[in-house]
């Protein structure tokens, strides 16, 4: 699971220029671990209390992969709160072919009989490695779509995708993002699923020239 030091090279760059504050979510890197299942909301939640804690009024918000869902939803029903937004790898669209559906059903045959084994067959070790609330938290957080709410938001927002990244493809997720929010614009640029830090020269450009212009 990913941490605020994943942001380590826009910290140390925008600390320059920006007032920075970078949380750790509940059950990520050293916040203490939850003891219920979490959703979006409850994640969203949480961001709201911890800037009013902070007496952050409003403020700019870079976000990666699961945080985006959560800058998202924020952005949506709290708009007070976010000036300008920026999504890098973000996630939160839910894809249902053909071979989701026969995976869902053979999943549940395996299940019933040898729950085990369908946790280690069809789980990634991802996802066998999280605790029973952070299981439930994942199925919550993964099933919620969230083009309903990307379409509400009205702040600036610049979409950052790799051009490698097969987790959060921008041909996909970032292309419906940048149609569903009205004032936003997508960039990809090398790298994958964490462009920000395999390029970060380049990333920390386009997000510096996006937040002061």
């Amino acid at each position: 699971m990913s941490k605020k030091e994943s942001f380590y090279y826009q910290i140390n760059c925008f600390c320059d220029y920006f007032s920075v504050t970078a949380p750790d979510f509940p059950a990520f890197g050293a916040s203490a671990p939850i003891t219920s299942a979490w959703s979006v909301g409850d994640y969203c939640d949480w961001l709201e209390k911890f800037m009013r804690a902070q007496k952050i009024k409003s403020a700019h918000i870079l976000a990666h992969s699961f945080g985006a869902r959560v800058a998202i939803k924020l952005a949506a029903n709290r708009p007070e709160l976010v000036k300008k937004l920026i999504i890098t790898g973000g996630a939160g669209l839910v894809k249902r072919d053909n071979k989701y559906f026969k995976r869902v059903r053979a999943y549940r045959r395996v299940k019933k009989f040898f729950p085990k084994l369908a946790d280690k067959k069809f789980g990634s070790a991802e996802y066998r490695a999280l605790s029973p609330e952070m299981r439930e938290s994942y199925k919550k957080i993964v099933n919620e779509d969230l083009r309903g709410e990307a379409a509400k938001i009205r702040s600036e927002t610049l979409l950052i995708y790799g051009e490698e990244d097969k987790t959060t493809p921008a041909a996909e997720e970032g292309e419906v993002f940048r149609a569903q929010i009205k004032n936003s614009r997508l960039k990809v640029m090398s790298g994958g699923h964490f462009c920000f830090c395999e390029r970060p020269a380049e990333f920390n450009k386009y997000a510096l020239d996006f937040l002061r212009n």
